[in-house]
């Protein structure tokens, strides 16, 4: 186990907590299926069910986003599957711009109906569908070791729990937002949908160029 200096572990320690409240905070704002669901429920069931339905999220994204970090430990110690998983990534990201910049149909902004029901079903429907989310493993994957190879954020036990607690509570603050204000940001939101395919694909895009940068660099080095 690595020396910690008594001094610095709680500046370490709140460090790990900002870096994962902002890195939920970035991962999770932009519209997508749990954060505009949890909305739709305020709208149709009031905060209580809603804040039930985030509840039931939240707790899947603990769980994800602590098994993300411990995945991310092991890679963090092997710099031949870090390499690896760099040149598998650009080929992802480099085939998601394609997909989405030229192939991906524009999407269609649809009435979601949502019918009442108890605030027990929506905890369990908030767990559900956080579940079935699997973008939140490989992105706090990538931001940790991001973070490592800067030294800003370390794989104790400590700054681990910490740092999945900053990403509970950051994907909360989203949540709330949502649920409070969605209907003054609702055009905002209908407009960023449209363009969804662009923003992702844009997005990827860069991503793929500075992972093929990195790739690019290590081979030289």
């Amino acid at each position: 186990m690595p020396f910690v200096n008594a001094e610095t572990m709680p500046m370490n320690l709140i460090i790990s907590l900002l870096s994962g409240f902002l890195t939920a905070l970035i991962g999770i704002t932009p519209p997508g299926l749990l954060n505009m669901t949890a909305a739709k429920v305020n709208l149709k069931e009031g905060k209580r069910n809603a804040f039930w339905f985030v509840f039931g999220a939240v707790i899947i994204i603990f769980f994800q986003a602590y098994l993300a970090i411990l995945f991310a430990r092991v890679i963090d110690i092997r710099p031949d599957i870090v390499i690896l998983l760099r040149e598998v990534g650009f080929g992802i990201f480099a085939a998601l711009t394609i997909y989405f910049l030229v192939l991906a149909e524009k999407p269609k902004i649809k009435k979601a109906k949502i019918k009442k029901n108890s605030k027990k079903k929506r905890f369990f429907l908030g767990m559900l569908l956080s579940a079935l989310n699997f973008f939140p493993i490989p992105y706090y994957v990538f931001v940790s070791i991001t973070l490592s190879s800067y030294n800003v954020f370390s794989f104790s036990a400590a700054s681990n729990l910490i740092f999945v607690i900053g990403a509970v509570l950051g994907s909360t603050l989203v949540f709330y937002f949502y649920i409070t204000f969605f209907q003054k940001i609702q055009g905002k939101a209908d407009y960023i949908l449209r363009n969804m395919n662009t923003i992702i694909g844009s997005i990827t895009g860069v991503v793929a160029i500075i992972t093929l940068f990195n790739i690019i660099r290590y081979y030289m080095s």
